[in-house]
């Protein structure tokens, strides 16, 4: 594709500013795209940056944004080019991959960051294919913290693409041997990462019930303490608890918290592959629908088990408006 504005000397001056910057101290930098710089998307560039990465940044609302489209956005690159998607899964992260079919050039690389469900993973990476363009999808976990901890990285797609962006995928992750995974062909990081996000529903609803469970008892006095103690010596000890830790030391009875949980897709996802794969997941499922509970004021299901209770126990029912009303009375059904 032509790239208006810059006449040869000027994309040979870039390429070689690039060449030289790639090799200061022994270590290959990089230039990357980053379309969507919201509070995942800000702090991984900010990461890369610190790491000495050159990154060209795009985003829906300007003032986060270094261009002012991504057709300016693959203007700045050089090739071959990679860009990074970090926007919600599903139409917006489709559109952008059309696009960037459109506006790229054959040899250039995409990276989806996102939450993408794996089964469109296989869709975009068939769609770039036919174009020439790489594509890999990344499962990237670390949440707000990842900036200062680094993120966990689950990869899928071609080996040859990995390693051409494993600079990139270096710096992002923790330092050490952990915290990256090429997980397989294209759709595994995704995969890999759903089926992450799943066993954290189940850990975070243990530990939620747990905590009901100790606040309910008459017996413990100290149920902040309780939960911090556990964060050493024990088999439940993990970053969720010390997160845990964290929300109780600043409201230890969560008062101020209303219990409702919202699911971000994933777990619903995760659910689905066990349908489809005849696999049981009876705890990553009960957490889901303990989610789904959590928002109903008052549950139309509890409303048809008290009905029946009443029915045929006679068993006392509470009015909407709070009133009891009597059940003794009901006379079993003739048989």
């Amino acid at each position: 594709m032509g790239r208006p504005g810059r006449d040869a000397d000027d994309v040979g001056h870039a390429r070689r500013r690039v060449r030289r910057r790639r090799h200061v101290q022994g270590r290959e930098d990089m230039e990357m795209g980053i379309i969507g710089l919201g509070r995942m998307g800000g702090n991984m560039a900010d990461r890369l940056r610190r790491g000495g990465h050159t990154i060209v940044g795009y985003d829906h609302h300007p003032e986060n944004s270094d261009v002012s489209s991504m057709e300016e956005l693959v203007e700045r690159l050089t090739p071959p080019r990679t860009v990074w998607l970090m926007i919600p899964a599903g139409p917006p992260t489709h559109e952008a991959i059309h696009r960037l079919g459109e506006i790229l050039e054959p040899g250039d690389l995409v990276i989806d960051g996102g939450n993408s469900h794996y089964v469109d993973d296989q869709k975009h990476g068939e769609e770039l294919s036919a174009r020439g363009i790489g594509f890999l999808d990344c499962g990237v976990s670390g949440g707000v913290w990842g900036n200062k901890n680094g993120y966990a990285l689950m990869v899928g797609g071609d080996e040859e693409l990995v390693k051409r962006a494993m600079p990139i995928f270096e710096t992002l992750k923790p330092e050490g041997e952990y915290g990256f995974v090429h997980a397989g062909k294209v759709g595994a990081g995704h995969f890999v990462k759903m089926v992450h996000n799943g066993i954290e529903y189940a850990m975070m609803q243990a530990y939620g019930e747990g905590w009901e469970l100790i606040e309910a008892s008459d017996l413990v006095t100290n149920v902040p303490e309780t939960f911090r103690s556990w964060e050493q010596g024990t088999v439940v000890r993990s970053w969720l608890l010390d997160l845990m830790n964290r929300a109780l030391a600043d409201d230890p009875h969560l008062e101020r918290l209303r219990g409702y949980a919202n699911d971000s897709g994933e777990g619903r996802w995760t659910v689905q592959a066990a349908v489809d794969h005849a696999v049981p997941l009876p705890a990553i499922t009960a957490a889901l629908y303990a989610r789904f509970a959590s928002r109903q004021k008052d549950s139309p299901a509890m409303k048809v088990v008290a009905a029946l209770r009443n029915q045929f126990g006679g068993h006392p029912v509470e009015a909407a408006k709070g009133a009891d009303s009597p059940g003794a009375d009901v006379k079993p059904p003739s048989l």
